[in-house]
């Protein structure tokens, strides 16, 4: 018998399970001669793009009712180490035990996780990084009428005005509110979006930035540029430049690095830490090893590196998985593929802006783009659950979030048509 182990609940993990299925019941192949088996901290798949908004807790997924009927094995426990030599990886399950599990390929799909600032009163920033974190963001904004009324009560500070900053922003003028809605009229309710750059949005490029300019000022978002933050407090920040903010609230979205998982598998990392991998997904340095999702460094058909988003993490996850599995049946394995580039930007109760390309041409706005932004995050990236037919065929590394082909749900159809359309 031959073992894959995939380290990592995430989209990466769980396609490259469940791809790793796929391509051995292809092959003929039974569970006999090919195990799989995912290690997990947690319980579900959590439905990260989602966690800037309201009620957290909503966005996920049991990985049982994913992995149990394609016959994947889940351990619940965490990763400490990974000797990539004896082909082992260390673990710590919840009952504090200790244990090795072997393997004969690994799939570390990890992820990644914010880059929190060393400065006074880190302890006071909320961030939307993982599902603790926005569950705890959530519970402190409906605890904010219970405060002393004061002029920072209803305020919130997000730092870094990048992807997700510009979405927390957006969506937090609704959800504030709404909040202050319930006990006041006079107290205002402010989103300050804190930037160290000089312009909104510096890695999306100047295509979508009128668009975010116009949904920033309907909202009446208030933009501090070219400052940082020094210090954080319960009463608000004080900024680079000396100005202080009274805010109950501040939230920290600047900087993520892939898992530091990867520091335990030789080779070559990227700036974000990433794993630098040949086409298959294999981490060039240690051949039994592949990567997928925020650990891996792979390359787009355009020979950029792919983003750390969802977007890429599906496919890369089921390209791996089908690699892994090829890799020990003695099959052909498959170069990874990208599908086209998009960007689809949440803009609150302003819309969302839809764009193309690593240019990010402008294709949809507003509502058009809304529509395109719910499809995407609340239906198609969404797995089948209970049903191995179903899980299986979305497995295929042929089908993604984006290409209406083989084992598209209806949720990536709609999302193709509605890509397809911008031209």
């Amino acid at each position: 018998m031959s073992d894959v182990l995939v380290i990592g609940g995430g989209f990466a993990g769980v396609w490259a399970a469940a791809g790793a299925v796929r391509a051995r019941r292809a092959a003929g192949a039974s569970p006999s001669d090919l195990r799989v088996t995912l290690v997990s901290a947690g319980d579900d798949i959590v439905i990260r793009p989602r966690m800037y908004q309201s009620d957290p807790d909503r966005m996920r997924v049991p990985l049982d009712r994913i992995l149990g009927p394609i016959g994947v094995g889940r351990v619940a426990a965490t990763v400490t180490g990974i000797d990539t030599g004896a082909r082992r990886v260390q673990i710590i399950g919840r009952d504090g035990s200790t244990t090795e599990l072997a393997y004969d390929r690994l799939v570390l799909a990890a992820g990644s996780r914010l880059v929190r600032p060393d400065l006074l009163g880190t302890e006071h920033l909320f961030d939307v990084d993982t599902m603790p974190g926005a569950a705890r963001l959530h519970s402190h904004l409906h605890r904010l009428p219970a405060e002393a009324p004061g002029a920072g009560r209803f305020t919130a500070v997000v730092v870094g005005a990048g992807f997700t900053g510009i979405e927390v922003a957006t969506e937090l003028v609704g959800r504030l509110r709404d909040i202050a809605a319930r006990v006041t009229a006079a107290e205002p309710v402010r989103v300050v979006l804190v930037e160290r750059e000089n312009v909104v949005g510096p890695e999306l490029g100047e295509g979508p930035r009128p668009q975010i300019l116009e949904a920033l000022a309907e909202l009446g978002v208030e933009q501090r540029l070219g400052v940082g933050v020094e210090s954080v407090s319960p009463a608000g920040v004080r900024l680079s430049d000396g100005s202080e903010i009274a805010a109950s609230t501040v939230i920290w979205t600047a900087g993520m690095a892939a898992s530091p998982l990867t520091a335990h598998v030789p080779g070559e990392r990227d700036r974000l830490g990433r794993l630098h991998v040949d086409e298959y997904l294999r981490v060039r340095a240690a051949p039994d090893v592949y990567a997928a999702g925020d650990t891996s460094a792979a390359l787009a058909l355009d020979g950029h590196p792919v983003m750390q988003s969802c977007q890429h993490a599906m496919p890369q996850g089921k390209f791996a998985g089908h690699n892994v599995a090829a890799d020990l049946l003695g099959l052909q394995q498959v170069p990874f593929a990208t599908e086209p580039y998009v960007t689809c930007l949440d803009l609150g109760a302003a819309g969302a802006v839809l764009t193309s390309g690593r240019e990010r041409t402008v294709r949809k706005t507003g509502q058009e783009a809304k529509d395109v932004k719910h499809t995407i995050t609340a239906v198609a990236i969404y797995p089948p659950v209970d049903d191995a037919e179903a899980i299986l065929a979305r497995a295929d590394y042929r089908s993604s979030t984006w290409r209406g082909s083989a084992g598209s749900s209806p949720g990536e159809t709609a999302v193709a048509t509605a890509v397809r359309s911008t031209g």
